[in-house]
């Protein structure tokens, strides 16, 4: 069974402390090995999820796994590198972050987790989204109420508008959750649990016990 090994949690820990050019390529190899075990589990979960979704088969991991390096352009942080592993298993990969619903797998010392759904979707799809759940709210609940969504997730997560927005009922039932900008769901796990012989049966549970999220989302599309 792939498995998440100690030592790229062991790099990815080395490389907070040590975030720099001249560190990084001297341990390019440790890098390397860490990268091919990350890819290994995210193909692995690729393809055993397209059996369940069908709109991942084909998918490879390279598509949908972020880039180590930073994006420093606009940031007061100039640390070149991520101190994460993440990868985005979406119809397309990663490219299509913002046009549908998708499964995100992210891992990091003391910061990993399972996450998916729709992460702030442009504003004609949010607004479907929105409208879907005030014309079929039972739908909604019935997948957002499921006993193992719960388990696994609690409530569905995302930043929030202060107000209804405009052009919805302030009154209606659901104004609560027409106020998401984004509609996500997504589960905390500690490094112990990332390196154990059962992460990768749990990761792949999780994202199955998300995609009627995403089966709703996507259907918005």
């Amino acid at each position: 069974m792939v498995k998440i090994e100690q030592y790229t949690l062991k790099f990815l820990k080395d490389l907070s402390v040590n975030n720099n050019r001249e560190w990084f390529y001297a341990n390019k190899e440790s890098y390397m090995n860490a990268r091919r075990n990350f890819e290994s589990f995210v193909q692995e979960l690729i393809v055993r999820l397209s059996d369940e979704d069908k709109t991942l088969r084909g998918i490879e991991a390279g598509s949908c796994i972020f880039r180590i390096n930073r994006d420093i352009r606009f940031s007061a942080d100039k640390s070149p590198y991520k101190t994460n592993m993440g990868a985005l298993m979406i119809r397309g990969g990663r490219k299509n972050i913002h046009r549908f619903a998708g499964y995100y797998i992210h891992i990091e010392p003391g910061e990993s987790l399972t996450a998916g759904g729709a992460y702030m979707p442009p504003n004609e799809w949010l607004n479907a989204i929105r409208e879907k759940i005030i014309e079929n709210p039972a739908e909604f609940l019935k997948i957002t109420g499921n006993r193992d969504f719960i388990n696994r997730f609690g409530t569905i997560d995302g930043e929030k508008l202060k107000k209804v927005p405009r052009g919805f009922d302030p009154h209606h039932p659901q104004a609560e959750l027409i106020k998401y900008k984004s509609y996500l769901a997504s589960r905390a796990y500690s490094d112990k649990d990332v390196v154990s012989q059962g992460f990768f049966e749990s990761v792949l549970n999780d994202f199955l016990a998300m995609k009627p999220l995403n089966d709703f989302l996507n259907g918005c599309n």
